[in-house]
């Protein structure tokens, strides 16, 4: 409900044409083995990519989303791909999940509504035109088409790491309005989040989603009224890893 992703076309750009030069060196037809950069598209910003990021935060504030820039993409990538990597999978596996999470979101780029399946379409058309191979992008169309709660279930590894990365990222960063008096429900859950980390324990065979909520801004409990469809969504994709998922807020071992 209260969730956009990426917040300027020009920021698409700027991580597709990034992309694009990786690609263009060491991801063709006759090669599949993609280098571990590959997937890591991240390039410095220019003077006009950072004034349309910075007038279309303007815009997501006036319309009081949450933050789904270039911090949030940028830390489901790397959760993604630190997942699968610890789990022991290959590089070549590890950057698919991480370029999943870079473009999970372009579909907002459309509209919210169907944002996952809109954003899946877009992706593979690029990563076509990018000369991606065919399974390749297939997996990375999968995974986005099933990243979203309220449509998606996991289908892949790579599926599911993006999954457990994009639903563990609540933090008060992500709270976009300045004013707390303009705070609805989401915005105060998130603005009590003063800490989340996403651990996997191959040992244990489980994956902890460890939080530090100040109840002083809201209770525990609406955490959960928030975030239970998120939460639900997890357990599944970890079941799919074949792990547990365990939530800790406060030092409490919730689920």
């Amino acid at each position: 409900k209260k969730t956009i992703a990426f917040n300027s076309v020009l920021q698409i750009q700027r991580i597709l044409l990034h992309c694009r030069q990786r690609f263009s060196s060491l991801y063709h037809p006759y090669r599949k083995q993609i280098c571990h950069q590959a997937g890591s598209c991240r390039a410095s910003g220019n003077g006009s990519t950072t004034a349309g990021r910075k007038n279309a935060q303007k815009q997501l504030d006036v319309l009081g989303y949450t933050e789904h820039s270039a911090r949030h993409v940028s830390l489901v990538a790397e959760r993604a791909a630190s997942i699968l990597k610890t789990l022991g999978y290959d590089e070549h596996r590890v950057e698919l999940a991480r370029i999943a999470g870079y473009m999970h979101d372009i579909g907002n780029s459309v509209n919210r509504v169907d944002h996952a399946h809109t954003g899946a379409i877009l992706a593979y058309n690029i990563l076509k035109d990018m000369q991606m191979e065919p399974s390749d992008r297939t997996e990375i169309m999968m995974a986005i088409g099933n990243h979203d709660e309220s449509t998606g279930t996991p289908v892949s590894d790579i599926s599911a790491a993006l999954i457990l990365a994009d639903k563990s990222d609540a933090h008060r960063s992500r709270v976009s309005k300045k004013d707390r008096g303009l705070f609805d429900k989401h915005d105060e859950v998130n603005y009590a989040v003063t800490h989340s980390e996403l651990k996997v324990d191959t040992e244990e065979r489980k994956v902890t989603l460890d939080l530090k909520i100040d109840t002083n801004i809201c209770p525990v409990i609406d955490y959960f009224e928030i975030f239970m469809e998120r939460t639900k969504m997890s357990k599944k994709a970890a079941k799919y890893l074949g792990l547990w998922f365990e939530l800790i807020i406060n030092d409490t071992n919730l689920l």
